[in-house]
């Protein structure tokens, strides 16, 4: 043991951030709609009977310090464990720890784990015996979608509760409740803060109130005091963060969740909203090409015969980014982009190759007719194929009624025009 170990309060060094989690419910902030009076979450926690849980929400939004405060609040032994560095061995001391406690002493356990996808299978699957007999209850906090992230045996003995962004009338109280505490805060430091500072803190922080409060803290420490006060301009503000921070991860549901963004701003003729979310794509460091996949498809699941012109400039913004590459080609891939946005809209291509997979998945293959069939080899003609073709080049208006589909799909449309932009009469001529 450290000599110095019982004279030092590593509380006093710690982060802003860390120093200001909500010791009770009451100091918590935000996600009224699972703490409010009478949700279920919050019956729980006041009367100590929380089960398994999974706390599942972006970073900043209150995940570990609901844990705590569930620790103040519970009788039950509370351990803390890190999905990274607690190997199935240490799960394993801590469950014959917990069903000893229960055992000797009726004690109950509450095992939290932060950034519960990290776990592996073999890790998860440990838990599982003891969650299900009762002699742990568990919960797990994470920033990823837990049905994609989370064995489903686990997720299906616990209940999740999704956290959100705090609004900005949220991070605002949580900064001013840090200016005032001078026992946890920074009350001691008498600062005075432009609104134009807390503006655009709260811009920047985008429902994290651990980030706003990061800034909070960088601000104040490295302002000099002027008669005794420290006073935070919208500069200062600014020089304590540099640059804005996106929350996406590429192997993560939020880089599905803004792909699909830019897609259905582009189905739904919104050029605006598509380029926003273009431009999150680009300034997250997406690679392009995943982008570009997009694009190209949805030139032609969305516009397709309304406009073919469009698909043409989405290939045409593929081979701009395979020639020129970032950041020039962001400009082509607007182009692209906002043509889709603008053109009008139709999903006959989708529709018509659904509608011929979907019948020919389940119904027994024709024959090809026998005027289709390939006569240019050596004796064909002698088996009958081609007899009877006709060359519709041959006829007015390039058309002549014959039989192309199989005898038993002869009375199948597979393709119906929308009658949008250039998709319509686009049918079978009619014979003059």
């Amino acid at each position: 043991m450290n000599l110095f170990s019982t004279a030092f309060d590593a509380s006093k060094v710690a982060p802003l951030a860390d120093r200001m989690r909500p010791r009770t419910l009451d100091e918590f902030i935000g996600q009224h709609d699972i703490l409010g009076p009478g949700k279920l979450l919050r019956r729980a926690i006041e009367a100590d009977r929380v089960t398994s849980i999974i706390l599942y929400g972006p970073p900043g939004t209150g995940k570990t310090s609901l844990a705590q405060v569930i620790a103040n609040k519970t009788t039950s032994n509370f351990v803390r464990i890190n999905a990274v560095s607690s190997g199935v061995k240490d799960l394993r001391e801590i469950l014959e720890k917990a069903e000893e406690n229960l055992h000797l002493y009726q004690q109950k356990t509450l095992v939290f784990c932060d950034e519960v996808h990290r776990f592996n299978k073999g890790q998860q699957d440990v838990l599982l015996p003891a969650i299900e007999r009762g002699i742990i209850s568990f919960i797990g906090a994470t920033t990823e979608n837990p049905y994609f992230e989370i064995n489903s045996a686990l997720l299906s003995r616990s209940t999740l509760f999704q956290l959100h962004p705090l609004s900005d009338e949220e991070i605002r109280m949580g900064l001013e409740q840090a200016i005032k505490d001078e026992t946890r805060g920074l009350g001691s430091y008498h600062v005075e803060i432009a609104n134009e500072a807390f503006a655009h803190w709260i811009d920047y922080a985008g429902g994290d109130l651990r980030r706003a409060l990061n800034a909070l803290e960088l601000a104040v420490l490295t302002t000099a005091p002027e008669n005794g006060i420290r006073r935070i301009s919208l500069e200062i503000a600014k020089e304590s963060v540099q640059q804005r921070h996106f929350r996406f991860d590429k192997n993560g549901d939020n880089h599905y969740d803004i792909i699909s963004a830019m897609i259905k701003s582009m189905r739904g003729s919104d050029p605006d909203a598509a380029l926003y979310w273009f431009a999150i794509l680009l300034e997250s460091g997406e690679d392009p090409r995943f982008i570009m996949r997009r694009i190209i498809v949805h030139a032609s699941e969305d516009v397709g015969l309304a406009d073919p012109l469009v698909m043409l400039q989405a290939h045409a913004a593929a081979n701009a980014l395979e020639w020129v590459g970032l950041p020039e080609a962001r400009i082509p891939m607007a182009q692209a982009v906002l043509a889709i946005a603008t053109a009008p809209k139709s999903n006959s291509v989708v529709t018509a190759i659904s509608n011929a997979q979907e019948y020919v998945r389940m119904k027994k293959a024709g024959q090809v007719p026998i005027h289709l069939r390939d006569a240019s080899y050596p004796g064909a003609k002698k088996l009958g194929h081609g007899i009877d073709y006709l060359y519709p080049h041959a006829y007015p208006g390039n058309w002549v009624r014959q039989d192309y589909l199989p005898e038993e799909a002869r009375d199948t449309c597979f393709y119906n025009s929308t009658g949008k932009g250039a998709d319509k009469n686009r049918g079978k001529p009619t014979a003059k």
